[in-house]
């Protein structure tokens, strides 16, 4: 399609004497209705094989009949157009399709502004200043509903049979049930590949975080293909151990780090915070699990008196704190912290940050599909240094990854 020259817009302008962007988007609108009225007529045309005004090389039986009024939503507003009619009723026209009234893309822009956390009331104000035609509330919610197919496809699609970690978190929202706010959890798997990249693997809406649901999840996560797990990185919910080592009985834990650290921070008074944090350091920046253990004792005996339960927190999980210091920088950096699902969460709460409260479950899950496939789109690179990740992983688990590689 060939583009107007500047003359020729100089020309549209001096010849319509537009005063305001207004005038413009007027001008823009009646051209648009002209352009579909007679692509509509020029598709009637093809199908009856005579113009309009040729009825001398008529060669059907067929012939128009008039026309049927038709309003359709366009980015320009909203337009009444005229379909031709056909006497025999055979006529579909393609330009827009018998039932079809919008022509504007407008389901694409209201799931995409729902994605950005809009509420549907805020939705339907905006499309309405926008296009100016009118969209209800509920509208837009029917709009967002048309997704659920797609969310139960990704849902239940299936995995790589092998991950080298899993993170698993969950973060919680008050959702409406039957007249009540209820709290529910969201539970957010996100796995990274043997090779190195990141995915997020399901969204599940369930009660206040419990390691039974988390079970459940797990067995999800097996049937769906996934056949093994090198590492699995969590916080530290009671029974989650237990539950992965029952779905996954070779699989290590490894409690998150930053998890563990925030712990055992909240024991601790303000006034002590900055000195008590630094010699942590020397305990998870230990180059062996030995030397971490020998550091403990020592922040043990200079501080276990006045905080102990801040020491005993790491005693009492050291089975799941440990397996870190076996692990070279580039695999330290991974499991350190839940950043990873942390940033996800962060982005969830971008989107989430005005609704207080969910209609329903189902609501909440669209928003956090949603966000979460905003999300993945930028996850293009793989982890930095990761042949030197793999290279150790190889090392540290024999015989487990080299069918998958």
């Amino acid at each position: 399609m060939s583009t107007l020259s500047k003359e020729h817009i100089k020309q549209l302008v001096r010849e319509n004497n537009f005063q305001s962007v207004s005038d413009v988007n007027a001008y823009l609108k009646d051209i648009f209705k002209d352009i579909i009225q007679e692509l509509l007529e020029a598709e009637l045309e093809a199908e009856l094989g005579y113009a309009k005004d040729d009825v001398a090389n008529k060669n059907t039986d067929n012939s128009r009949n008039g026309y049927t009024p038709k309003k359709i939503k366009s980015e320009f507003g909203e337009i009444d157009i005229q379909v031709p009619r056909d006497r025999k009723g055979e006529f579909q026209p393609k330009i827009i399709p018998k039932y079809q009234r919008n022509v504007s893309g407008i389901e694409e822009k209201v799931i995409a502004l729902y994605a950005r956390g809009m509420s549907t009331r805020d939705i339907s104000q905006q499309i309405e200043e926008l296009y100016g035609f009118s969209l209800s509330p509920e509208m837009v919610s029917k709009i967002t509903d048309r997704i659920a197919p797609e969310i139960k496809e990704w849902q239940q699609r299936p995995l790589e049979p092998i991950y080298s970690f899993i993170f698993m978190d969950a973060i919680h929202y008050k959702v409406k049930d039957e007249g009540r706010i209820t709290n529910r959890a969201a539970y957010i798997v996100l796995g990274v590949t043997i090779d190195g990249y990141k995915d997020i693997l399901g969204i599940w809406i369930g009660d206040n975080e419990s390691s039974k649901f988390w079970l459940g999840v797990l067995n999800d996560l097996k049937n769906r293909g996934v056949e093994d797990v090198l590492i699995f990185c969590v916080d530290g919910l009671t029974g989650l151990k237990e539950a992965i080592n029952a779905a996954y009985p070779k699989s290590e834990v490894q409690r998150c780090i930053i998890h563990q650290l925030r712990n055992s921070f909240k024991y601790v008074s303000y006034k002590d915070l900055k000195a008590f944090s630094n010699d942590f350091k020397e305990v998870y920046h230990a180059i062996n699990e030995e030397v971490a253990l020998e550091k403990l004792y020592e922040l043990k005996e200079k501080w276990g008196k006045e905080y102990p339960y801040a020491i005993r927190s790491w005693e009492n999980n050291w089975e799941v704190i440990s397996p870190f210091f076996k692990f070279p920088e580039e695999i330290r950096k991974i499991i350190y912290t839940a950043n990873i699902i942390e940033g996800l969460h962060r982005q969830f709460c971008k989107v989430t940050k005005t609704k207080t409260i969910f209609p329903t479950d189902s609501s909440l899950e669209k928003m956090l599909y949603l966000a979460s496939m905003n999300v993945v789109k930028k996850w293009t690179q793989r982890y930095k240094n990761w042949d030197r990740v793999l290279s150790q992983l190889m090392i540290q688990y024999p015989g487990r990854l080299e069918e998958y590689i």
